[in-house]
């Protein structure tokens, strides 16, 4: 589940990039205005600096504050008025910058094809700056300009490829991430199935067996039709399950629909379950990964999902022991608590990654963080995988277990 930021932090970022901006202009300006107001020309080589010259290098600075939101009318902008600049004469250094931002925008921001025209514009009027060069330094400025327009275009466009490649990654992650969510929807749907297809199997000998008894010993067939009762209700909380995995996109609210559904009595033998941890520690043992199970607190029979959904958290921890630490010494705790059961698999990380067996382990069905955490989300349980404290990694499981939920 994701936690909403807070309107302070949401308002806070939206209004950083607007401030950074108005700082980079007013200080782009401030520096040229101060620059040009102490640059000494005693040879008289440019016009002489009044207010029409500050009048332009604030036309030229001051509309950057928009360069992100309008690049390309930033640009033309720019443009024209470092083109009145140099045409009246000023000093041109100070209104280099200017330009070199406004093409730096634009590559970042608009398509190669259309920064390319700017690129060409710019060069083009700081060219014509450059003739304002002292005598013998116009061909040293063309090289400079030159090389520096190069340069700008290139970041601005790196720029621009870099978002883009970021966006198309993040993109695809997302996707992977929605694919790996409803593979494991499907394969909890179809462990479901099989749980609710116990339960009519059940329903259906018990029937059977009410119906031969009904007669002649009525308490046998109260019992029978007692356990078609408890194995019906069952298996349509199953079913309500089932249906909010693979119809709700939202695991919250998924999670408070499938909370609602009554867990039923009954425990589905057969299925893959807690009763099944000392054969799967036997299996990860046999991978070279010493496993230590310990569990505390009195022992119930948990509803068919739930004991699955903890089954499989243990399964899925073990495996990336068996991938990430296959030395450690790993231990499973499982505590029954009155209303809940707890389910902790910590490892201490003292293995080194190695190649895994070809026997050490089935595939497991989950798929990671995530299928831990949309079993658990389905019975309204949370799932926290972090490194330990006092090292290597620790996965736990809690899961509500209603009283209704519990075999005698």
């Amino acid at each position: 589940m994701q936690l909403s930021a807070h309107p302070v932090a949401v308002r806070i970022r939206a209004v950083l990039p607007a401030v950074g901006e108005i700082v980079w202009a007013v200080g782009s300006l401030w520096m040229s205005s101060t620059l040009l107001h102490n640059w000494a020309d005693p040879e008289g080589y440019w016009r002489e600096t009044d207010a029409l010259a500050y009048a332009l290098i604030a036309a030229v600075y001051l509309p950057l504050v928009l360069r992100r939101r309008h690049p390309l009318a930033v640009m033309v902008s720019t443009g024209l008025w470092v083109g009145t600049y140099f045409t009246l004469g000023y000093y041109h250094v100070v209104a280099v910058c200017g330009m070199f931002t406004a093409l730096y925008t634009a590559a970042s921001l608009r398509p190669r094809r259309m920064s390319l025209r700017c690129a060409a514009a710019t060069l083009a009027v700081l060219l014509w700056g450059t003739r304002l060069a002292e005598p013998g330094g116009v061909a040293i400025s063309a090289a400079f300009v030159t090389v520096a327009t190069v340069v700008c275009w290139v970041a601005g466009d790196g720029s621009r490829r870099l978002r883009e490649l970021t966006r198309q990654l993040r993109l695809e992650q997302e996707e992977k991430a929605r694919r790996a969510v409803t593979e494991e929807r499907i394969q909890i749907a179809r462990e479901l199935h099989d749980v609710i297809a116990h339960h009519v199997s059940v329903i259906s000998v018990q029937t059977g067996l009410a119906g031969y008894v009904f007669s002649s010993d009525p308490p046998t067939a109260r019992r029978a039709l007692d356990t078609i009762g408890d194995s019906a209700r069952e298996a349509l909380a199953e079913m309500r399950r089932m249906l909010v995995v693979l119809r709700e996109e939202d695991p919250a609210r998924a999670a408070a629909q499938a909370a609602q559904a009554d867990p039923g009595a009954s425990r589905a033998s057969g299925a893959s379950g807690l009763g099944r941890l000392d054969e799967l520690v036997r299996r990860v043992g046999e991978a070279g990964v010493p496993v230590d199970v310990r569990i505390t607190g009195t022992a119930y029979d948990l509803p068919p999902g739930i004991d699955l959904c903890a089954y499989r958290v243990v399964q899925e921890a073990l495996t990336n022991v068996i991938k990430h630490a296959p030395d450690a010494r790993t231990t499973v705790r499982v505590h029954y608590a009155a209303d809940e059961v707890r389910v902790r698999v910590k490892d201490d990380g003292s293995g080194r990654p190695r190649p895994r067996p070809a026997a050490a382990m089935r595939k497991t069905a989950g798929q990671g963080l995530i299928g831990m955490r949309e079993r658990a989300t389905i019975y309204h349980g949370t799932v926290t995988a972090e490194p330990a404290p006092e090292g290597g990694f620790e996965v736990s499981l809690r899961v509500p277990v209603p009283r209704a939920g519990r075999g005698a």
